[in-house]
């Protein structure tokens, strides 16, 4: 059986699959490994352990006689860098993405080089300190001179995976893309601070993400794909089926509505609106609004279930209901956000007692919530008319959600299409728990992917509206 491998590391399961040539998966392996501490005492990922659960994983796969092993690729989260000395071997931890970035450090580089504002609109990043990952190495450099004299190569994650079997360094689209502060969206290089603190010395050259080597691999010639950053990992099947513009809003911890048709540069409103942009795997960017929206709900529904004395399975259980819609009052807000901000003035603490159930008070719960998603939906939207929106993740099971945020939506001021008319936007919800995964594999295949892809592999659902009462 002819086989793609696929390494998909999240920071806290790392995964392993085999994929058939339907991109149907034939073999999973979860792992978890404990974090370590880094020379501050700050936990981080336990790059030896890692690095060597894939190589021996890679070698028992090789010589299993079921699998015909023909490519292998992997997809991880980003913000992340690898800094290898002249002989490969890392010179540092796998430094985490919420360690503390000192604030001298981040003094010294906006005093040299610009107004965060700035220098976040030119390279389409919010100001995130070590979540910047080109900052580590400005914090490296001045911080921690010696150690970083001793870097030949700094490499993004998913590119220092590919490193190992392949011995190349290199550079792609979709992990410079991922708020690294490193790339200048206006003139599509890096930035002017890169290249006047040498940093491009060190920095691998840019290949396209659909980029493989032709590898021997224990005696085994294979195909090794350069890697791939894992938000751009799930968008990209989408693209792949749809020629017309699409909005994708990515659910879970974080909402992120991902444009990869939107190629405007971003204000200083939006970029202080979570507002950010991705890049493709061509190098065009991706305009993307992120929302704590799984944060949120998880601390409010703790709230309704302390309130209304109810499970911790009751939330699973509601279903939309027209009538509780129907009463609800758009002009009033009842509950306080503690990690989303609001365009509208929020009440000193949740109204709860307003509401005579547990339903009731979901319902608004996730009203209120819809409209936020809808406003950052929206900002990534821009002016471009989109034709199709797809939610995907956790929230695209909550019919409660689903239906909320369809008629939001439906009443919200969206672009007209080029012959001036309304927009008629098709929602469709899907489920890909394997979508990084699978993105990976789709970036080094040629495969064509359709709409019938998605139906087969994502449980592509056309969103349909509720009209009566559960």
């Amino acid at each position: 059986m002819k086989t793609t491998l696929v390494f998909d590391i999240g920071k806290t399961n790392k995964k392993v699959f085999l994929f058939d040539k339907h991109c149907q998966p034939v073999y999973k392996s979860y792992m978890h490994f404990a974090e370590k501490q880094d020379e501050d005492g700050f936990p981080s990922d336990d790059l030896p352990a890692i690095q060597e659960w894939m190589q021996t994983t890679v070698q028992q796969l090789l010589v299993d006689d079921k699998y015909d092993i023909k490519a292998i690729n992997f997809s991880t989260y980003g913000a992340s860098l690898v800094h290898i000395d002249r002989h490969g071997q890392p010179v540092t931890p796998l430094y985490n993405y919420l360690k503390p970035m000192p604030s001298i450090v981040l003094q010294l580089f906006y005093e040299k080089y610009g107004e965060r504002l700035q220098i976040a609109r030119e390279t389409a990043s919010p100001p995130l300190a070590m979540l910047n990952s080109g900052l580590q190495l400005y914090w490296l450099k001045h911080a921690h001179p010696k150690i970083f004299r001793k870097i030949r190569w700094s490499l993004h994650f998913p590119q220092y995976l590919s490193f190992l079997f392949t011995g190349l360094p290199v550079s792609d689209f979709t992990n410079i893309g991922c708020h690294t502060m490193l790339w200048d969206f206006s003139r599509n290089d890096y930035h002017e601070w890169v290249y006047r603190e040498e940093i491009d010395k060190i920095l691998p050259p840019i290949v396209n993400t659909a980029t493989s080597i032709n590898t021997d691999i224990f005696q085994k010639r294979v195909q090794v794909g350069v890697g791939i950053h894992d938000s751009s990992a799930a968008l990209l099947p989408y693209l792949r089926a749809n020629k017309q513009p699409f909005l994708l809003i990515s659910t879970g911890t974080w909402s992120i509505s991902l444009n990869p048709f939107n190629q405007e540069l971003l204000s200083d409103d939006e970029l202080g609106k979570d507002c950010l942009n991705y890049m493709r795997v061509d190098g065009m960017p991706v305009k993307a609004a992120r929302l704590f929206l799984g944060e949120e709900y998880k601390a409010q529904i703790v709230q309704l279930q302390t309130f209304f004395k109810v499970g911790e399975d009751a939330h699973r259980e509601v279903a939309f209901n027209e009538q509780l819609y129907g009463r609800l009052l758009p002009e009033r807000r009842y509950f306080k956000f503690v990690h989303l901000q609001t365009p509208w003035e929020q009440p000193e603490n949740s109204q709860l007692q307003s509401f005579v159930s547990f339903e009731e008070a979901y319902h608004q719960l996730m009203f209120e919530l819809a409209e936020l998603q809808v406003r950052a939906a929206v900002m990534a939207i821009g002016n471009v008319p989109i034709e199709k929106i797809y939610i995907d993740g956790g929230f695209a099971g909550n019919e409660v959600f689903v239906q909320m945020l369809a008629r939001a939506f439906r009443i919200s001021r969206l672009p007209a299409s080029e012959d001036g008319d309304e927009p008629t936007i098709k929602i469709y919800t899907t489920q890909a728990p394997l979508g990084s995964a699978l993105g990976a594999v789709i970036a080094i295949s040629p495969m064509k992917i359709k709409q019938a892809f998605l139906k087969e592999n994502y449980a592509l659902k056309k969103c349909e509206f509720r009209t009566t009462p559960s």
